[in-house]
């Protein structure tokens, strides 16, 4: 009954947004009225935000100078990244410091900083070349693919959704801590690499050779 109360408010959230009707408050209103129903039908709550977000049109009509989720993006970012994720983050960081020497050793901390390291620069960049090679997409006249490297080294960063899916996944306390070590080390090696690979690439002012 709650998810199909749940439904029924996303039909209407994505009918206002298709015939762009809806003020903020309204649209507000019901997002949180479907986050309400879909946790109160047992369903982890944040299937609500992920819907709701798949719900949300990606292309301009004409007249409009951006998308609706562009202008969501832009409203939400600041309580995202400014209230969100911060008391996500210190709420979800609790990590004894023995679970960092742990997650050295430990096969399911050593996958997670694999699949941070190692799976997800592959697959941006591997995603990236096939749509390219499949003519679904572009590279930017001034972009080359050694300056995608770094961008999908820093698509290995992960701190907040991967905390969550490893809480969710992983019912034991002390292998939710060595992930949570393990993320935050892939993390930070990550952000160096990719850090220092940026500097070294030349600038495109820099670039005399034609693309």
């Amino acid at each position: 009954l709650w998810l199909l109360a749940a439904a029924v408010l996303c039909a209407a959230f994505w009918a206002l947004l298709r015939g762009r009707r809806g003020t903020a408050w309204v649209l507000w209103g019901l997002a949180v009225l479907v986050w309400i129903c879909v946790h109160a039908s047992g369903v982890h709550a944040t299937v609500a935000g992920i819907v709701l977000g798949l719900l949300v049109p990606t292309r301009r009509r004409d007249g409009e100078s951006t998308t609706p989720s562009e202008r969501f993006e832009h409203r939400l970012h600041p309580i995202s990244a400014g209230v969100i994720v911060p008391i996500f983050a210190l709420s979800a960081a609790g990590i004894a410091l023995g679970a960092a020497s742990a997650a050295i050793s430990e096969p399911i901390a050593l996958g997670v900083a694999a699949a941070l390291l190692v799976g997800k620069p592959v697959g941006i960049f591997a995603g990236a070349r096939l749509a390219v090679g499949l003519r679904l997409s572009t590279l930017p006249p001034e972009v080359r693919w050694g300056d995608l490297l770094p961008v999908a080294i820093l698509g290995g960063i992960g701190y907040t959704v991967s905390l969550l899916i490893a809480r969710l996944a992983l019912p034991d306390p002390a292998s939710q801590e060595q992930t949570a070590a393990a993320v935050l080390i892939a993390s930070t090696i990550a952000a160096i690499v990719a850090a220092w690979l940026l500097r070294r690439r030349p600038t495109t002012e820099e670039r005399s050779e034609p693309l």
